[in-house]
């Protein structure tokens, strides 16, 4: 099958579980994770009328960002170090990973350094993985608030990831207690992100109550 053809086919199992728990499969959104892709792989995305792609580092998401097209909506998914910022800022549609207050006042730095309003989800640890990033669910209201006060930043919404497990009612306890950690105000908001679930837990993710989800090997294959 194609690259398209698998993206059509996730497209597909999202629209039929949403049809089954009762979510309308308009409201999810689907990032194609390109990280380790070719230019040329993200092309036949892109040419059948995908835009969102995602990026885990700096380095690989600048290289692709000059030789691809200009409207492509990158998202950077994995974890952005301070040092980094600059070079990201005039590129990511949308920043995943926000998970310290040094991270968002480099973001803030850099954005009004170049006139531009960076739009930024927090990423809440839920995982039981000592190795997972994000901040933790009893501090998100506090790393929320002082998120509020930056003029350059748009709070999108949270995302975080679930531990790396074949257990699956620990992912959807985690993916549970990521939906109930998001802060109370930042739920009123319209049109709030809710970035959970990969390749081998979008499912449970979208059931917790995500509205968008990062699939990676399940649209370009296993890497080689």
């Amino acid at each position: 099958m194609s690259i398209f053809s698998n993206y059509q086919e996730v497209r597909e199992k999202i629209q039929r579980l949403c049809g089954e728990i009762g979510r309308d499969p308009a409201e999810i959104s689907l990032v194609a994770v390109s990280k380790t892709r070719s230019a040329d792989e993200i092309r036949e995305l892109y040419d059948a009328g995908v835009r969102d792609f995602g990026e885990n580092r700096v380095q690989e998401l600048t290289e692709k960002a000059v030789v691809l097209p200009t409207d492509i909506r990158w998202h950077l998914i994995g974890q952005l170090q301070t040092n980094k910022v600059r070079q990201v800022i005039p590129i990511a549609w949308l920043i995943h990973s926000v998970d310290r207050f040094s991270l968002l006042d480099e973001i803030e730095k850099q954005s009004a350094r170049q006139g531009k309003k960076s739009r930024i989800l927090l990423q809440i640890r839920v995982a039981e993985e000592e190795t997972k990033a994000g901040c933790p669910p009893d501090e998100i209201e506090q790393l929320y608030e002082y998120a509020s006060s930056h003029r350059h930043l748009e709070l999108a919404g949270c995302m975080t990831m679930a531990s790396f497990t074949e257990d699956r009612l620990q992912i959807e306890r985690e993916f549970h207690h990521f939906i109930h950690s998001v802060p109370a105000r930042m739920k009123k908001q319209k049109n709030l992100i809710l970035s959970a679930g990969m390749s081998g837990d979008w499912e449970t993710a979208i059931r917790a109550g995500a509205n968008l989800v990062r699939i990676g090997t399940a649209i370009f294959g296993d890497r080689t």
